[in-house]
Parts: structure tokens; sequence; C-alpha cells
């Protein structure tokens, strides 16, 4: 059995911080997802709702397979992270650049990515940052990237100030203030609270995610990032 990840919970029933109150600034509660999944089969939308298949989320439904193993891989501290299935294209995924510029997943085409959504009154996100700081690190290249996205509504003071707190020196600085990337994640079952991270391939197709935090420098998630850009 793995360790427990210092300041969390050991399995699935992690407590997320939940977005609230886009107006007037978020809100953190915090609620349990024991019974809740997190596949886009489960929470993609209202029940009868017909999914308007895209040419690239036909593309992406080609790579169940490869996702069913990305799903396997994930062990130990990183066994929260699912596959997805069907995978589906996020490439219109939007957000800021670390030089303030409009981007979106596309921009990063040919490589791996883990996208990660994090707010300065997020307290798991708080405890898992040095983490995905040390990930990309080590591993960070022209094959993969850790895209931390702040997603705090306001200027930018407060989520500066939190990178310099908790020591981050190798991530971007990647923003969006407007909840809208939140909330399409959310409309897609993807993001049920905060922390929520996303593992995209090099063509934008989701292969796994999950809600909650984890210990990303551990050496289940340096095998499973392995794994997912070998195969």
């Amino acid at each position: 059995m793995a360790e427990t990840f210092k300041g969390f919970p050991s399995g699935r029933a992690v407590l997320l911080s939940v977005l609230a109150g886009a107006a007037a600034g978020a809100v953190a509660v915090y609620v349990s997802i024991a019974a809740i999944g997190n596949n886009r089969g489960e929470n993609g939308g209202t029940a009868g709702e017909a999914v308007v298949a895209t040419e690239a989320d036909a593309a992406c439904a080609g790579k169940a397979a490869k996702a069913r193993s990305v799903g396997e891989a994930a062990t130990g501290h990183v066994a929260a992270l699912l596959a997805a299935d069907p995978p589906s294209s996020l490439r219109k995924l939007a957000f800021n650049a670390p030089d303030g510029a409009p981007m979106t997943v596309a921009d990063r085409d040919g490589r791996m990515l883990l996208l990660n959504l994090w707010a300065t009154w997020c307290a798991p996100c708080r405890a898992e940052m040095p983490s995905l700081d040390a990930l990309q690190k080590e591993m960070g290249s022209d094959r993969f990237e850790v895209v931390a996205v702040n997603v705090d509504t306001g200027d930018d003071e407060k989520p500066r100030k939190f990178l310099a707190e908790t020591g981050v020196q190798s991530l971007g600085y990647y923003r969006d203030n407007t909840l809208a990337l939140f909330n399409e994640l959310k409309k897609r079952g993807l993001a049920l609270g905060l922390p929520a991270t996303l593992l995209i391939d090099h063509d934008g197709c989701l292969l796994a995610n999950m809600n909650g935090p984890a210990e990303w420098s551990s050496p289940d998630a340096k095998r499973l990032i392995s794994a997912a850009l070998g195969g």
C-alpha cells in the first residue's frame, strides 16, 4: 500500500476546494467525492443530451487503448487518476500563457501536458504545488510540460505571491481569471473542485483525469509519466 501523501487523506475520498461566488470572489468549501465518478460518461452533461462528436473527438476516441494503459499505470500516489472513457479532444481549452498572451492547448501540440487547475485559497493546491514544480523541473522537456493554471479572479498579485511562498521556480505562470476554463471542465464532468488535473497527449486528447491532490514528484507519478510518454 502506498504511503499517505502528507497533509491529505488516503484513497479517493479526498477533500476538494470548490469554486463558488465567481462575481464576489471565490469561497473555499469542501466536498467528498468518494461516491462520485469523474469520467465523462458519468458526469459529462445532462442525461439524454446528445454529445456531438467533432472530428477531433473522433480521432481522440481511437486512443481508448492508450487511455486504458495510462489508467492501469496509475498506482500508489496517483491511483486516483482515471482513464478517459472515451478520450476526447481538449485542443480548444483556452487560458493565458506566461507572457499574458491568449493560448489554447493546441498551441502545445507535440507535447504531453499535465494540466493542473489551482487557486490561492485552495489548501490542497498549496500542499501539492511543490511536487508539481519538482516534476516539471525533473521531467519537463520539449515532450512534456506541467501546465499549472491559476483560476483566481482578480489581478495577479495573490497568485504571484502564492507561487513565491510555495517556492515555485520551474512552473510557468499560466492564468485564467474568468473562470471560463474551470466552468468548461466542470460542464464536461472533469472538474468537480480544486485541484483538478488532466493528462493530455501530444495531439490534445484527454487520456486521464483526477480530482484532488497528489504527490506528483513521487516515483509513482514519474513512472506514470514515463509510461505515458513511452507508449
